[in-house]
């Protein structure tokens, strides 16, 4: 195996540090919704931190891909509503019966089959729609933080050629001094504690399994597999995509029980382990990805101490890093599903429709923007086959006296 780099172990924090501060409390929410108590709570963290730390593992060591998984954060957001009046017990079944429909979905192979239909350019715009909030965020922000965030944008900018890809970690370093200096750095409830997991039995109940359950599946793989796999391919990944779905969904059926609501491909997470700040060489970020997963397990073992530094730091800071960690990728997929000029309309389309962040159905604007892509990227080619035809067909003779 070859050396690991500092900028892999950095890397990988800054993602689950991400990760974590950015939603951590939607999965609070989620639990309360759901009637768990302080110790249930705390088995949920657990079974995601070790589910998504034994699966990014295994599935990038095993394939040299930085392939990271994640919860789903769309499905935690609808669980906060859908979870309302059932019971724990429910909720966990629920869970199961989510995580079954995810392991057939991989088994059978369906999945794979539609991600070989989508062109490139295509998968690149909807990623640069997905992470163009983070790139506005850093700016948008500024209205809460002007000060530190105007100087971590400085930073950025003139250190830049001087610290490589150690950039990231030495912003947040300073972020993180100023955030202090000034006050805002709360560390009064951050505390070393392990968590216990705790199993719940499942009580299946086939009304909440439908109206809750189905639509749990839906948003996991539409809202998060589908940008997971779409940022693998704008980077110049060929994963196997069964595989890993059904890798997710045993996963989600072993944990299911502790808490592990769902699991999937990260969009977010593993965009900043394809980044050229992870590694110059795209061969190596699976590295990072090893990282992250390492990141991930402490955060299981540890889960209440973790939430609780992450949310130590102001969310306009968070943001801020999210931003300028997730620039280069962001540059690349733009000029990625911009460059085809037959089908730039296409792209922009599912750039534009995916960053407006609209939300229909349950389901994000990431996959209807990519489905309106995909619509105008057919037609065009349709339009290109129909003017291709009517030049190489014979003119007509004049047959006229």
């Amino acid at each position: 195996m070859d050396q690991v780099k500092f900028s892999h172990i950095s890397t990988g924090f800054i993602a689950v540090f991400i990760g974590y501060a950015s939603a951590a409390a939607i999965i609070f929410q989620a639990a309360s919704s759901a009637g768990a108590n302080q110790e249930q709570i705390a088995s949920w963290f657990w079974a995601l931190g070790i589910g998504m730390g034994m699966s990014t593992l295994l599935l990038s060591w095993r394939y040299k891909q930085p392939i990271v998984t994640a919860w789903s954060t769309p499905g935690a957001a609808l669980l906060i509503s859908s979870l309302d009046g059932l019971t724990v017990e429910q909720a966990v079944a629920i869970f199961l019966f989510s995580s079954l429909l995810i392991t057939i979905t991989g088994l059978t192979g369906v999945f794979e089959t539609l991600l070989k239909r989508i062109p490139t350019s295509i998968a690149s715009a909807m990623l640069a729609g997905v992470l163009w909030m983070f790139g506005i965020g850093m700016f948008s922000s500024m209205s809460q933080e002007a000060v530190i965030i105007s100087t971590m944008l400085a930073a950025y900018i003139l250190a830049k050629p001087r610290f490589g890809n150690l950039l990231i970690p030495f912003i947040l370093l300073l972020a993180a001094m100023m955030s202090g200096i000034a006050g805002k750095l709360d560390l009064s409830n951050v505390n070393l504690t392990l968590t216990q997991p705790m199993f719940i039995t499942p009580d299946f109940d086939w009304s909440s399994l439908l109206s809750v359950g189905i639509p749990l599946f839906i948003v996991t793989m539409a809202s998060q597999n589908l940008p997971g796999f779409a940022v693998l391919k704008a980077n110049g990944y060929n994963p196997p995509a069964s595989r890993i779905i059904t890798t997710t969904g045993v996963t989600g059926l072993l944990l299911a029980p502790f808490g592990g609501f769902a699991f999937n491909l990260s969009a977010l997470t593993g965009a900043i382990c394809m980044s050229p700040n992870a590694d110059p060489n795209p061969k190596s970020r699976y590295k990072a990805a090893l990282a992250v997963g390492g990141f991930y397990l402490l955060a299981g073992v540890f889960g209440t101490t973790f939430v609780s530094l992450f949310s130590s730091v102001p969310q306009s800071i968070i943001v801020a890093i999210a931003g300028l960690a997730l620039l280069p990728t962001l540059a690349n997929s733009l000029t990625t599903a911009l460059s085809d000029e037959t089908h730039r309309e296409a792209a922009l389309f599912t750039f534009l429709l995916t960053a407006s962040g609209i939300n229909f159905a349950g389901v994000a604007s990431a996959f209807w923007g990519l489905c309106l892509g995909l619509i105008c990227y057919t037609i065009k080619n349709w339009q290109l086959e129909v003017a291709k035809t009517k030049q190489t067909q014979p003119k007509r003779a004049n047959t006229g006296k």
